[in-house]
């Protein structure tokens, strides 16, 4: 059973997971905003101090693709690049909505569509829709709740709304066939699973290449500073 660190840090939260297989070793997680850069590094050794392994045991690194957090993205895929580097192991890219989805699907177990939201500011949320299968059914897109959203999907299905951006969804959207289930949140555990999926099925990514799926542009202001 192959040995992999999972990274998660496409939101708010800084989520580090030593997995062994399916077997969750170790997991570390910070919920304070703006800490990736100061927790990452220290949370790794954490893992791997409260575990049997080493770093140079791995054989392999997960990290969460995205969408989210611009700069959490870029700490999460450097510091999982420059372990694959430095190891010579593979890289495994695990998509943010999917795993939030699939978590989501675990707790609930029920016949339904599976709609995880990653907040981004306002009513706009990160989301797709996914079937019990984690199958695609809407593409994953930045989307403004509306109160009409997903009338289509609530034609035919229940939908479970996942991910630190449902708890938006009651504002918006009063039907019946609407689920929240907004304690499943991003998280490295989250990823283990499909991580040990693409592992066995060879599925890695090029280290020197692979970005994160940002799906929007970086929300950058400009200072009023005078200079």
């Amino acid at each position: 059973m192959p040995l992999i660190l999972n990274i998660e840090t496409s939101t708010q939260i800084c989520s580090i997971t030593l997995s062994k297989g399916n077997q969750v070793l170790s997991c570390i997680e910070s919920f304070e905003n703006n800490s990736h850069a100061s927790n990452i590094s220290i949370f790794i050794e954490k893992v791997f101090l409260e575990s049997s392994y080493q770093l140079t045991d791995l054989d392999a690194v997960a990290v969460s693709t995205g969408p989210g957090s611009y700069t959490g993205l870029r700490i999460g895929y450097s510091t999982a690049k420059g372990i694959c580097y430095s190891l010579n192991i593979p890289l495994i890219e695990v998509d943010t909505l999917a795993s939030i989805a699939r978590a989501a699907i675990k707790l609930k177990s029920i016949d339904a569509l599976y709609c995880p939201m990653i907040d981004a500011r306002r009513m706009e949320v990160y989301t797709a829709i996914y079937d019990i299968d984690v199958k695609e059914i809407l593409q994953k897109q930045a989307y403004i709740l509306q109160q009409d959203s997903f009338g289509k999907f609530f034609d035919t299905h229940n939908i479970v709304f996942c991910g630190n951006g449902s708890s938006k969804v009651p504002q918006m959207i009063d039907h019946p066939k609407a689920i929240i289930c907004d304690d499943i949140l991003c998280s490295s555990k989250h990823l283990v699973p499909l991580a040990i999926k693409a592992y066995e099925e060879q599925n890695f990514s090029d280290i020197a290449y692979s970005t994160p799926f940002y799906l929007k542009s970086p929300n950058i202001t400009k200072s009023k500073k005078r200079l």
